[in-house]
């Protein structure tokens, strides 16, 4: 292990953070605060014409919700072209990279050809050892890495276990385009380099990438030295429920759609991501501070995992029972239309939040706290009160208005008489209890609804609804 452990996230501001670039933002900063060491945060924008103001806030956002903190500023990958196109003059100075002058229609017909013979499309090599002087005098060029030919290059990975590749299935790609612009793989080795990354962690579908970008770090190291090869971790990408490759059908949304559309928790999400390809036993809840302390890459699985919406629901639901009643109320306040009073929702939260999955669930089972007289009737709870549901409301209000103390137990023992002297059961007064109180057929238990509605407002609207 390096002296000092130095991770970094680098998403591309072309959309949303979903949920597989938090999965990969969270294993970097865990790995990081396991170690004692560095999480890094760089904003890939050199597509300037896919990127966006508006992509990257929602990144920086969704990482700031989740909790995951950053050591430093930002790097944004745009203002450091000065600084690739160094790197690119070095490797060009020094031979291990070289000017190719051919044309957009040379590679055209090269890659028509490559294709009617069935074979591979990578470039062919042909200015790699000409001379610039054959290119006609101040022609527009690229600049490519030399690659090595022959054998084959092997990368311990530390998720992926040893993987190689021959060479010469290799190609001299482009690190600086024509226009002077540095390519994404010149580009993120040489930020990753001057940041100090020590450990790449990010998807398996970059592997390829961590044997095209080796070459430019084992030559800037012959050159300069001190650019040691990173330590690769490739991490298996995320599957729907059945298998394919996870799209927005299966959930892959932005992280603010977990937030805002389906009322996640940030716990919830984290401890969601963690345990979605990284495993310790069969624990699944774990804490922020556990995930710290266990977290390492040997927990990583090599298969791919799969995304299973009503598990994460299902633990978010665990947090809401497990979160303060006093940080809910908030987060639940925001979701009901009006001024939601605070300190009602918090005496409410303990009734409310037992069986809730997410917070829409919870604003849901608030909004009969706030509904004005006269309140709007679930079709159901319109259908318990016909004449002779309103007739029972009657004798309740009746009974209940002369309970003395308004509490649980004894509105519950007021209302259990009144059953017995009415001959029924305790339900048969309290469904239509719970539809004029609540205007629906599900809430917290009856006389949690009672208490919480008060007296004056409980009596007022099984008036409103009595015969």
């Amino acid at each position: 292990m390096a002296s000092e452990v130095v991770t970094r996230f680098a998403p591309s501001p072309t959309g949303f953070l979903h949920i597989g670039g938090a999965r990969t933002a969270l294993f970097n900063w865990l790995f990081a605060r396991h170690h004692g060491g560095r999480a890094l945060l760089r904003i890939e924008d050199t597509d300037k014409q896919r990127s966006t103001q508006e992509a990257i806030d929602a990144i920086l956002d969704g990482l700031d919700w989740l909790g995951l903190d950053y050591d430093s500023a930002p790097v944004f990958q745009s203002d450091r072209a000065e600084r690739h196109a160094e790197v690119a003059g070095k490797l060009l100075a020094a031979g291990h990279a070289y000017k190719c002058f051919a044309t957009s229609e040379e590679l055209e017909a090269m890659r028509a050809e490559q294709r009617a013979n069935k074979q591979p499309l990578r470039y062919d090599g042909r200015w790699r050892d000409r001379d610039a002087s054959d290119a006609p005098m101040g022609a527009p060029f690229t600049v490519r890495v030399k690659t090595p030919q022959d054998g084959e290059t092997t990368i311990h990975d530390a998720v992926q276990g040893a993987v190689s590749v021959r060479n010469g299935e290799l190609d001299d790609y482009i690190i600086l385009r024509a226009d002077g612009t540095p390519t994404y793989m010149l580009a993120a080795v040489v930020d990753d380099h001057d940041m100090g990354v020590t450990h790449v962690i990010r998807g398996d579908d970059h592997l390829n990438n961590a044997f095209r970008q080796l070459p430019i770090y084992r030559a800037m190291d012959a050159i300069e030295g001190k650019w040691p090869d990173p330590i690769y971790a490739h991490i298996p990408l995320i599957h729907g429920s059945d298998g394919a490759k996870l799209s927005k059908r299966h959930g892959a949304l932005g992280v603010e759609a977990y937030r805002d559309e389906m009322g996640i928790l940030p716990d919830a999400l984290f401890n969601y991501l963690l345990r979605l390809g990284w495993g310790h036993g069969d624990r699944e809840e774990i804490s922020r501070a556990e995930a710290v302390e266990l977290f390492d890459l040997n927990g990583v699985g090599k298969s791919p995992s799969r995304f299973d919406i009503k598990k994460l629901e299902n633990l978010n639901g665990h947090y809401i029972r497990e979160t303060s009643d006093a940080v809910l109320a908030p987060l639940v306040a925001a979701r009901i239309a009006g001024d939601a009073d605070i300190e009602l929702l918090i005496r409410a939260m303990p009734v409310l939040k037992t069986r809730a999955k997410n917070l829409i669930e919870l604003a849901e089972g608030a909004g009969f706290l706030f509904a004005q007289r006269p309140l709007e009737m679930t079709e159901k709870a319109a259908q318990l009160l016909d004449g002779e549901g309103r007739a029972r409301l009657s004798a309740i209000s009746s009974a209940l208005g002369a309970t003395k103390n308004w509490t649980i137990d004894a509105l519950e023992a007021t209302t259990k008489t009144l059953a017995e002297e009415m001959g029924m059961g305790l339900g048969k007064l309290a469904q239509p209890m719970r539809a004029a109180l609540t205007g629906t057929t599900t809430s917290p238990g009856i006389f949690d609804v009672l208490v919480l509605l008060g007296r004056e407002e409980s009596l007022a609207r099984l008036d409103a609804q009595a015969a």
